[in-house]
């Protein structure tokens, strides 16, 4: 069975998102442990959708849906550090500065 890493290689922005979207669902999971549910599936969705519309966009129809595809995932992206930034102020949140910084990337 071929892996996500074997198949997308070459594919550096593909390969960035997917360990980011893993990184978020490793956040989020602490998050639910903690019994926030509301930000946690916030977080989970925009974080992990990042790299879902990355992947679509490789197959997109035209370069201007490419672009579109590209669009939405920096949208989602900049959820994401919404959502981030607002774990980092809440009292009693786990920090999420590892993730912060990598978003902050795109």
């Amino acid at each position: 069975m071929i892996t996500f890493r074997e198949k997308y290689h070459n594919n550096l922005i593909l390969l960035k998102t997917f360990d980011f979207a893993k990184k978020v669902v490793q956040y989020t999971e602490k998050l639910e442990g903690q019994k926030r549910y509301v930000i946690a599936n916030q977080l989970l969705k925009s974080g992990t959708s990042i790299g879902a519309n990355i992947k679509e966009a490789q197959s997109a129809e035209s370069k201007a849906d490419f672009i579109h595809k590209v669009k939405i995932a920096m949208k989602e992206a900049d959820e994401t550090e919404f959502w981030l930034f607002l774990c980092n102020e809440l009292e009693n949140y786990p920090k999420s500065d590892e993730l912060l910084n990598d978003v902050l990337k795109y």
